[in-house]
């Protein structure tokens, strides 16, 4: 039986841990040829070995070091971009370093990845671009003004990004996950308890999922589901769409 992505080449971002890895290992199940994109060394070699697909070690928020990748001259039918990062602090003592380097990973990233692979999507007339957003991207929390603009941003990029493409074969959609069980959400859950003073697992309850009618930390594999879904058979005419996967979080 032929699999969903035989012959294809997925680039995925972020995919030393957490949902990128869940999405690249998801996609390579399919068979996909998947290119793992990290700046985790380790993380990604292991990755890239475990699904028989390609480790590139590169700091996505380097401009210099996206166009060394070259991509603009391989054929890449599917780039999901998955990479960010947190910090966590109120609007006036929010280092400018910081703020500019969840900018530089999770937005201008994307962007010039997707200018570098969708000369060659339009080009064989068929491309899928998924960006993992988040709830963030519809709703805001205090003390993350770097996290939720990027994400607004990934959500507008990506729109634009279906309208230039829809008569070239190419979508573009977001993912849009509440919190997940990741190194990421663990990261946030500690800075949470230090600043509430407040043990962990009444971050969980009383600060993550306050809004969320559904209890409980979506698993990576849930958002790979979707990505899958989205570049899978049958989505010719889903695009500029944004898919949330938050719990009821956005219903509330």
């Amino acid at each position: 039986m032929r699999n969903h992505f035989d012959n294809l080449t997925a680039v995925v971002t972020g995919a030393a841990s957490g949902i990128g890895r869940a999405i690249a290992t998801r996609l390579a199940a399919e068979g996909a040829y998947v290119v793992v994109v990290d700046v985790d060394l380790d993380g990604t070699r292991a990755v890239a070995a475990d699904i028989g697909g390609e480790a590139l070690v590169v700091d996505l928020c380097d401009p210099a070091a996206i166009e060394a990748l070259e991509l603009s001259r391989r054929r890449v039918d599917i780039l999901v971009n998955c990479a960010g990062v947190q910090h966590v602090a109120p609007v006036e003592q929010f280092d400018w370093a910081r703020f500019e380097q969840v900018h530089r990973l999770m937005l201008h990233a994307p962007f010039l990845l997707a200018k570098a692979v969708l000369p060659g999507m339009y080009e064989r007339g068929w491309g899928r671009l998924v960006h993992v957003s988040s709830v963030h991207g519809h709703r805001a929390s205090s003390f993350k003004a770097a996290y939720v603009s990027a994400k607004h941003g990934i959500e507008g990029l990506s729109k634009v990004i279906a309208l230039e493409g829809a008569a070239k074969g190419v979508t573009s959609n977001t993912v849009c996950p509440g919190y997940v069980r990741t190194p990421l959400v663990d990261g946030q859950i500690a800075d949470q308890a230090k600043h509430h003073q407040v043990p962990a697992e009444e971050v969980v309850r009383d600060v993550l999922l306050t809004r969320t009618p559904v209890k409980r930390l979506i698993l990576p594999d849930e958002v790979a589901n979707l990505v899958a879904f989205l570049c899978g058979p049958g989505t010719a005419s889903i695009t500029g769409a944004s898919y949330l996967l938050d719990g009821g979080w956005a219903a509330t």
